[in-house]
């Protein structure tokens, strides 16, 4: 029996209850010293790259520190060298992501590294929807199992229910005939029903006939894949939900740490300033796409940002300095954004004053489809397949892309042998097969109905697709 662990759950519980720490950079340098001092693999890792942890001193210091990634670092060392201490002993549970060539990689957590995590959860459960005082059903809809967003979810929550919010949770998980039987059992007895899930299966669930949603007084959470406005009003009015930027919410999530940034009214409502003004979010996000747009805590997770892409820095299982997540966004200063919106005719309502960071996803190298990252490595190795590997070329594109309904499809688009003539559904079927096989977010995340992707054929130096001369790239964000 641990009784020192004992007392770190107690001290993790004090300050969960209490007021939430002001942020400041001093969190940031006091995790790096901790870290250097107690992770073997990170004493490693700095010692390969000559630096000394006791001359990192300031935040300038820090930002010259080498970033961390899975390949140069999660992967390098073995597992327990990466927690404290060397050794599992403090950790009480674990979650697992696929990689590109399904080996799992592992997430290893404490107790107390999701009371970081329920934070987040409490911003939007609590300040937007007023769980502390309305009477609130929580339906996991995420996974359930090994991947994060499941167990994760469903302990968070819990954790606000010990906090004193009225909430009370089941976990159905992925499974929609488990979701559509409980709720009208449960929900007549509630204020409100939160779905917290993968957005396009919450859609899913909410197109389902012969349910009066409306009557629920429905909420969402949703997390691992970017939405249109158009997408958030057209689920809005499915489910009877009258004000969308307020109950409905995207949480900017991973399994590497949990919830790293929370959409909150503030959030949503500058997003949806800037879907209605193209032209001022590709001044602002420099795309003309429009990225998730989230507050984060300095304090919890600090963010920066290298060469169009994020990194941050937050405790876990696993403690992450400068981890380089690669999904592509940057940083927004708080009152530097809301600056540009006043001064382009738009007053955003009060909300947290917590800086923002917008995130595109991980366009070079995954699409995201029903929180799932599909990999150009698994869809490869359907194209090599005996009878389809001699007629197309091996270039292809993926994508996650809207049909007229605001469904998510998983379209790949594949170039033709010269002179060869490849067969769509055959294609298709080999890459599910595969995606099912290598793939085990795609596995359990997708459901059985949607995995097959609707494979489209063009001729070899298609110049939409496939121009000649040009470095391919093998995904494609709609």
């Amino acid at each position: 029996m641990d009784l020192g662990r004992q007392t770190r759950v107690r001290q993790a519980f004090d300050t969960f209850f209490g007021p939430p720490e002001a942020p400041s950079e001093t969190h940031v340098l006091d995790l790096f010293r901790r870290t250097a001092e107690t992770v073997p693999a990170y004493r490693k890792f700095l010692r390969e790259h000559g630096i000394d942890a006791g001359t990192v001193t300031t935040m300038a210091d820090f930002r010259k520190l080498p970033l961390l990634d899975k390949a140069g670092y999660h992967r390098k060392y073995p597992l327990p060298e990466l927690c404290r201490g060397g050794t599992f002993d403090e950790l009480d549970m674990i979650a697992v992501s696929s990689g590109s060539s399904g080996r799992p990689t592992i997430w290893p957590r404490a107790l107390e590294d999701e009371l970081h995590v329920a934070r987040r959860f409490e911003t939007v459960l609590v300040d937007a929807f007023e769980a502390d005082r309305r009477r609130t059903l929580a339906v996991v809809c995420f996974p359930l199992g090994t991947w994060v967003g499941g167990l994760f979810t469903t302990a968070c929550v819990r954790h606000l229910a010990a906090k004193g919010c009225p909430i009370t949770v089941v976990a159905p998980g992925n499974n929609k005939a488990e979701i559509l039987r409980v709720l009208p059992e449960l929900a007549p007895h509630f204020d409100q029903v939160v779905l917290l899930g993968y957005p396009p299966f919450v859609k899913d669930v909410i197109d389902t006939g012969g349910v009066d949603w409306p009557a629920y007084a429905i909420k969402l959470v949703l997390a691992g894949e970017v939405f249109s406005e158009q997408w958030r009003e057209l689920v809005a009015r499915r489910a009877g939900i009258a004000d969308p930027a307020r109950a409905i919410a995207s949480l900017y999530g991973t399994a590497d740490a949990g919830v790293l940034g929370t959409e909150t009214p503030l959030s949503a409502r500058i997003r949806r300033f800037f879907a209605d003004h193209p032209d001022l979010a590709r001044e602002v996000f420099g795309d003309a796409r429009l990225p998730t747009l989230v507050q984060y805590d300095p304090a919890s997770r600090f963010f920066e940002e290298h060469e169009g892409t994020l990194v941050f820095t937050g405790d876990g299982g696993i403690p992450l300095i400068r981890y380089h997540i690669a999904d592509d966004g940057g940083l927004l200063p708080h009152a530097e954004l809301l600056d540009f919106c006043a001064r382009h005719g738009f007053t955003p309502p009060p909300g947290p004053e917590l800086p923002f960071v917008y995130v595109f996803g991980r366009s070079l190298f995954t699409v995201s489809f029903f929180g799932a990252n599909v990999y150009p490595e698994n869809v490869t190795v359907g194209l090599e397949q005996p009878g389809i590997s001699d007629t197309v070329t091996g270039k292809f594109v993926i994508e996650s892309v809207e049909d007229a309904d605001r469904d998510r499809r998983l379209r790949i688009t594949v170039e033709t042998a010269p002179g060869a003539t490849a067969d769509a559904a055959r294609i298709a079927e080999a890459v599910r097969a595969q995606l099912n096989r290598l793939n085990s977010e795609f596995a359990h995340y997708v459901p059985a109905e949607r995995q097959l992707p609707d494979v489209v054929l063009r001729p070899a130096g298609d110049p939409e697709y496939f121009p000649v001369g040009v470095k391919h790239r093998y995904t494609r964000q709609s």
